[in-house]
């Protein structure tokens, strides 16, 4: 087994649980599906095809910043004559009464999430090929929300959750006292020092358009300390300190 670091910022993301159309959730951390999805993206499977292998990764994510909720408001079909409003089930027009259609999309605007990804060295291999040279756009659970670079912290990473907790820098400030920083750690499975247990239904089984299946996993949050001198703020420091770890001097 070995694994890789992928860094999740960008001024939106949203990973959807229970999203339905008129109202698009996102919970507070990116999910198994989502993760799932962004490494499919970058390998070129089309959707509803079997993500094969992609299942045998385990992440392990790190809490760097939470991000603020973003509640969007749309209104689709308002206005419109009937002949040009949005169809319904059975093929039939809406009225002028009903036509306007409203949605609530949420999103975490500003987050920033490290992610450790376990799997089978093989695996790992061609997952971080396809990160450097994406098929498609890889996607913060959504399409309208691009990455930032580097997504991809691209450096021989053996035990990846091991980097999380002592030297991935950190886009936060250290405690005025100089202790080290407690962050979430979300895990896969259940911990005994967990302060948070919840159970998900994130890990597709079947990924079609139209016939999305989910099955439940448990998760437990964790709060691990990182050391002081791994936060860098949200300066020039930090960019230039997370070059400097991909390039393998900041240690």
């Amino acid at each position: 087994m070995s694994g890789l670091l992928l860094r999740l910022a960008g001024p939106l993301q949203s990973w959807g649980e229970h999203s339905l159309f008129g109202e698009r959730d996102t919970l507070s951390f990116p999910s198994r599906s989502g993760l799932l999805g962004l490494i499919a993206a970058a390998q070129g499977i089309q959707r509803g095809h079997p993500l094969g292998d992609l299942h045998q990764l385990r992440f392990t994510i790190r809490v760097d910043r939470p991000g603020v909720r973003l509640v969007d408001f749309h209104t689709i079909g308002g206005g419109l004559p009937r002949a040009r409003t949005v169809l319904t089930a059975d093929g039939k027009r809406q009225s002028a009464a009903t036509a306007t259609i409203v949605t609530k999309r949420h999103y975490l605007s500003d987050a920033v999430f490290t992610v450790a990804t376990e799997g089978p060295d093989i695996l790992v291999t061609d997952v971080a090929a396809a990160l450097r040279r994406p098929r498609w756009q890889p996607f913060l659970g959504r399409r309208s929300c691009p990455p930032e670079q580097p997504l991809l912290l691209d450096r021989p990473v053996d035990d990846p959750v091991a980097e999380l907790r002592r030297h991935v820098p950190v886009p936060r400030w250290a405690p005025r006292d100089g202790s080290d920083l407690e962050l979430d750690f979300v895990h896969e499975g259940d911990h005994d020092d967990a302060w948070q247990r919840s159970e998900l239904y994130d890990t597709p089984t079947e990924f079609t358009r139209h016939d999305r299946r989910y099955r439940p996993r448990p998760v437990s949050v964790v709060s691990t300390p990182v050391p002081a001198a791994r936060c860098f703020g949200r300066s020039e420091t930090y960019q230039a300190e997370l070059i400097r770890y991909i390039q393998g001097a900041a240690r």
